[in-house]
């Protein structure tokens, strides 16, 4: 498992294709729409942080409430009368084994319970975040139709360059006849 697995630490692809990103945004875009993705990525990357950070703390807090169940269970356990022996049919008579120790909750079992449970309480809550954020991010972006006519082609326009590079470092690695790495 990647630490990518989580939504709050994904990075883009590569420099060069950001930076022809950025070409793409000042020769085709106009400046609100710019200032209308340049919100709709901080709104992208609240919603994925706060998600995150959320999810860290229920995840927590149920591993409180599970470690203080698993604490009140032994406890019952511990006070109720056990059977100490064991009578068979033939009056043979044999002692059973306190089992009570290895039920006690241990730090490490608390540790374990704390680390899983806020772990999955953060990639959770980063998804889940990672959703609402597109989300809203896609509504702010589409309010206008202009704006996003002017977007989609900006895109279709950033894309097609894309393309375009990647055809052009595989023709040339196959000039030469060694693999290239085309990103």
């Amino acid at each position: 498992m990647s630490i990518d697995s989580f939504a709050l630490s994904r990075k883009n692809a590569s420099q060069e294709l950001a930076q022809l990103a950025e070409e793409h945004m000042k020769h085709d875009l106009q400046q609100s729409d710019r200032d209308a993705l340049n919100n709709a990525s901080k709104r992208f990357g609240s919603y994925t942080a706060i998600g995150s950070l959320v999810g860290l703390g229920l995840g927590a807090l149920l591993a409180l409430r599970v470690r203080r169940a698993r604490t009140e269970y032994f406890k019952a356990f511990r006070a109720i009368e056990k059977p100490t022996h064991v009578k068979f049919a033939d009056g043979r008579e044999e002692a059973l084994p306190d089992l009570s120790n290895l039920l006690r909750p241990s730090p490490v079992g608390d540790f374990a319970a704390y680390v899983f449970f806020s772990a999955g309480g953060l990639f959770i809550g980063g998804e889940l975040g990672l959703l609402a954020g597109s989300w809203s991010a896609k509504r702010a972006v589409t309010s206008d139709e202009e704006r996003q006519k002017r977007i989609e082609r900006a895109v279709r326009r950033y894309r097609a360059d894309v393309l375009r590079r990647e055809v052009q470092k595989l023709e040339a690695g196959d000039k030469d006849g060694k693999l290239v790495k085309v990103w």
